[in-house]
């Protein structure tokens, strides 16, 4: 019978978050694209130049600040815009479990302010690492960083000047994105039960995008997927 042991605890280096900051720092050029869209619609919209880069500055969510906007006027509906934010970003419920076996070994307060900087990109970066056998917090920390300073960059900029560039999506650039996170998936392991797991969640996903209301189908997919994975274990190698 094995004596189970405290789970070690997670010592974070600023050498290998200054070199994850360094890593993502490419990828911040077309989120800061994005934001510079971002800042013009919101100054469209009635926000200020200051609040629009506010929000991009506290909120940190590209997709619902864009939802946001379109529900912004002379009032508000407070609610609406709080159920419309967790809908969008409730994948990060389950990008959170995905790391909790790393994250539960931080203290609760460096655990939590670390996930104020998680993101779809620095998300997959740490998470391919982890199921190639390393753990890689830092990613989470100085890639955020990166992204979000640039993230604030491009919505300071485009609330004076993103006239230039109104439509990123024109020019492809929406796809930078998931071309990065399509990298992420296939440079990790490979085996029928993980392509059968991206299958599930996949089919799902699009079926979802068509039938489903906006945005639901990241959940759809990523609950589908989970649950192939759940039910189809792997069995855990025997070492002598």
């Amino acid at each position: 019978m094995q004596s189970s042991q405290p789970t070690p605890p997670y010592h974070l280096r600023g050498d290998r978050i200054g070199r994850e900051f360094l890593q993502l720092l490419p990828m911040g050029l077309f989120v800061a694209i994005f934001g510079i869209a971002y800042g013009l619609a919101a100054v469209q919209t009635g926000l200020a130049p200051w609040q629009a880069t506010l929000m991009s500055t506290t909120v940190f969510a590209g997709a619902a600040q864009f939802a946001v906007l379109g529900m912004w006027g002379s009032e508000v509906a407070l609610l609406a815009i709080i159920a419309i934010t967790l809908a969008i970003n409730s994948r990060h419920i389950l990008m959170g479990a995905a790391l909790f076996p790393m994250l539960q070994k931080l203290p609760a307060g460096r655990r939590y302010g670390l996930l104020l900087l998680l993101t779809d990109a620095n998300w997959a970066r740490s998470y391919q690492q982890y199921q190639s056998g390393r753990e890689n917090l830092e990613a989470i920390i100085g890639g955020g960083l990166a992204l979000w300073l640039a993230w604030i960059a491009g919505t300071a900029f485009g609330t004076y000047f993103g006239r230039l560039l109104a439509d990123p999506e024109a020019m492809g650039l929406d796809m930078v994105l998931g071309c990065f996170l399509l990298a992420m998936a296939l440079s990790g392991p490979r085996s029928r039960r993980i392509l059968l797991v991206w299958l599930v969640a996949g089919v799902s996903a699009v079926l979802a995008w068509y039938w489903l209301p906006p945005h639901v189908h990241v959940v759809v997919g990523a609950l589908a997927g989970g649950l192939v994975g759940l039910f189809w274990r792997e069995k855990p190698h025997v070492h002598d």
